[in-house]
């Protein structure tokens, strides 16, 4: 898996994927499970040292792309912090994900390189779908359940548990349409999402995941210059308002261009599977 992630990584440069390979080998990661641990995967260190990478690793492609993603915010946090002097170096939810996303996005084109066999290609290309609905998809179907529910509240309109399912129920029907059966507990789904206890969180991963397809388009496609602005906001951490950082590294998302971008990268995978199985 280590040496999957470096070179999957190539694109970024020796300096970056050096530090990678420093990090895996000064032991950065606290790899697997034990008793005690917390659950998941996160990336989190203080800004006098190096970040640090708590995984429950297992031995499949789940864990190979949380390493992947892991280390992109590792890099990001590590990159800003060597950068940025102390008050500056936090960067912001709005950006945080762009990192992760993009190393998951770059891992995905090289195993589908080095991949022949048709159905493990679209195992990957269907992980990239999965991985995309869940953070464009549905998290732009949570921001929008938070926009209504808030908008009920503003006009007084009580929120009780029949109004937030019947919200919830419609939202789903809306965003997957008559394609999938609905659940009748699926209503209640709004109940376990912690995020909402953090108001309009969840739109960032959407921004988070189409900034970092958008700006993979130009790195793939071996623009040099590409590279370099996106090294340049990944060292950039709190420096800035996150919009303008994004405009440096070559994404708009003031403007729908990205979204629209991404969601032709969905419809084309879709259309690559299909032609992959078929």
């Amino acid at each position: 898996a280590k040496e999957i992630v470096l070179e999957s990584l190539r694109p970024l440069g020796k300096d970056y994927t050096g530090t990678v390979r420093a990090g895996i080998e000064e032991r950065w990661i606290d790899v697997y499970e034990n008793e005690g641990k917390t659950s998941g995967a996160y990336s989190w260190g203080c800004y006098d040292t190096h970040p640090y990478i708590l995984m429950n690793y297992e031995s499949n492609i789940d864990s190979l792309f949380t390493l992947a993603h892991e280390m992109g915010h590792s890099m990001h946090t590590y990159l800003s912090n060597r950068t940025q002097p102390y008050i500056t170096a936090g960067y912001k939810i709005f950006v945080a994900e762009v990192a992760s996303i993009l190393n998951e996005i770059l891992l995905t084109e090289y195993l589908l390189k080095i991949f022949t066999d048709k159905k493990k290609k679209a195992f990957v290309l269907n992980h990239y779908l999965e991985q995309f609905r869940g953070t464009v998809y549905r998290q732009a179907m949570f921001a929008e359940f938070e926009k209504i529910i808030h908008d009920n509240a503003e006009k007084c309109i009580p929120l009780t548990v029949d109004s937030l399912n019947n919200i919830y129920h419609d939202l789903n029907l809306r965003y997957y349409g008559d394609g999938i059966v609905l659940d009748e507990m699926t209503d209640l789904e709004w109940a376990r999402i912690p995020h909402f206890y953090s108001a309009f969180y969840v739109y960032k991963y959407a921004i988070g995941f189409s900034a970092g397809a958008a700006l993979s388009k130009n790195i793939l496609g071996g623009d040099k210059k590409a590279v370099k602005n996106y090294i340049n906001f990944l060292s950039s951490g709190g420096s800035d308002y996150p919009i303008n950082l994004l405009r440096g590294a070559g994404v708009d998302m003031a403007s729908p261009q990205p979204i629209r971008e991404a969601l032709k990268i969905f419809g084309n995978i879709i259309s690559e599977i299909e032609s992959l199985l078929s």
